[in-house]
């Protein structure tokens, strides 16, 4: 084999290594490395967080797009604010979140949310086409009745039921007390109640 490919796979093992290494890191300590600009270490954390960015983002906007253009504003604000993160603070997540959500509101102040596409079924089976646009038909119901309800009780709901977040970090993410968010999810669940009545008769 030549030099160069030999030398060629010996520095992708290191990266690859490397990366492998970083991946065992919590989210405090790949902060302090970004804060020093490693960007081997701000892609090692962006692969762990960009996903349920956009799913957070997608759920409160409907708009696949904008979830996506969010989550990305999301990540260059972490790298922008590494340097000046402190460890044994808040979890990395709740000030990850925190800005997610907050760039969701801006958005929706300056563009009414729509309803986003229909997810792809995920099953393995293969519906009929009754049974797929019927359950199009009720992903979209279900998806307008969440888009329709206000920022705040969209917001809990998001958090808590579509992301499995807990009540005391959607509350801190939210910045409200546990109290105050366990009533935005109860006036969320009794508006969709009564929104999507017949669907669930």
């Amino acid at each position: 084999m030549p030099l160069d490919a030999t030398l060629g796979n010996v520095i992708e093992f290191e990266r690859t290594t490397a990366t492998a290494s970083l991946s065992m890191l919590d989210d405090d300590r790949l902060m302090v490395m970004i804060g020093s600009e490693d960007r081997d270490a701000f892609g090692v954390l962006a692969a762990r967080h960009l996903d349920r960015c956009i799913a957070i983002a997608y759920r409160t906007l409907g708009d696949r797009q904008d979830a996506e253009d969010i989550s990305h504003d999301a990540m260059l604000r972490v790298w922008r604010h590494a340097p000046k993160w402190k460890t044994g603070g808040a979890q990395f997540t709740t000030w990850l979140y925190r800005v997610v959500v907050n760039l969701c509101i801006d958005r929706t102040r300056r563009v009414k949310p729509t309803a986003g596409e229909v997810p792809e079924d995920l099953s393995d089976g293969k519906p009929d086409a009754a049974d797929t646009l019927e359950s199009n038909q009720t992903a979209d119901q279900v998806r307008e009745a969440v888009m329709a309800l206000p920022d705040r009780q969209k917001e809990a709901l998001v958090l808590c039921f579509f992301e499995g977040v807990s009540n005391a970090e959607a509350a801190e993410i939210l910045e409200v007390s546990v109290g105050a968010l366990e009533q935005l999810l109860v006036r969320a669940r009794r508006s969709l109640r009564v929104t999507l009545a017949g669907l669930m008769d």
